[in-house]
């Protein structure tokens, strides 16, 4: 992939995140201060690659799962891939200031929900918290009954593979398909392993849609984690 190529990927993926429709070659082009015809063509290029798709005839370019992942592993091993301190401080001040353990995860859990608007999920014990369910369920990709259906069965079996599967990684990323409980549900999660009184392995982290802010969730995740192993 050219460089060009991979800006305009960024570029598809940020803007579909903020406003859920295609992406067309004419705002690109005023993006990129290029003519419609080279985006156009640059586009070809990265949909014959897999990275994006036109889901339907005349409309404009959305990413797909192999474009989210490549988008994701470009910056995945910087220290900070989203710098909003307010938003980080947020979480510091929710977690420090709630006692008692499973207290704090909940604030946690509930913070990253505020900021983000998916749905947020964290072990306490033997069990999964969950918070923000109306805010998956509003999301546009999920209006009709079939979608809920995928992500309602997703839910269901989210808790006994978290505990089956143990992801060993300080944070984890399954992009759409890659969701091993929800191939066809048309989400992503982002979950970030610490350490509490309850398990060396505890978890917190966020499920939305396949379509979302990835620098943004992962790096908040990423610090609720650091945070809550801190403090508890």
């Amino acid at each position: 992939m050219t460089e060009r190529q991979q800006k305009i990927l960024n570029a598809i993926i940020e803007q579909y995140a903020e406003v859920a429709s295609p992406v067309g070659s004419n705002l690109l082009a005023k993006v990129f201060n290029v003519s419609p015809a080279t985006i156009r063509s640059e586009m070809y290029d990265l949909e014959m690659e897999g990275y994006i798709m036109q889901p339907h005839t005349s409309a404009g370019r959305i990413p797909t799962d192999k474009g989210y992942r490549y988008y994701v592993n470009s910056f995945s091993g910087s220290e900070e891939v989203f710098n909003k301190p307010r938003a980080e401080r947020a979480i510091a001040s929710r977690v420090s200031h709630s006692g008692a353990p499973e207290r704090a995860i909940k604030n946690a859990v509930d913070t990253l929900v505020e900021l983000t608007h998916n749905l947020g999920i964290a072990t306490i014990g033997n069990q999964l918290y969950m918070s923000g369910l109306s805010n998956l369920f509003g999301q546009p990709e999920f209006i009709n009954s079939e979608q809920v259906m995928q992500v309602a069965r997703l839910l269901d079996n989210l808790e006994p593979w978290i505990k089956e599967a143990a992801p060993n990684e300080a944070l984890s990323v399954y992009i759409g398909a890659e969701n091993p409980i929800g191939r066809t549900a048309g989400c992503s999660l982002i979950i970030s392993r610490f350490r509490s009184p309850y398990s060396d392995r505890s978890y917190i982290g966020m499920l939305g849609p396949t379509r979302q802010s990835y620098k943004e969730v992962m790096s908040l995740v990423s610090r609720a984690g650091r945070e809550l192993e801190s403090i508890i």
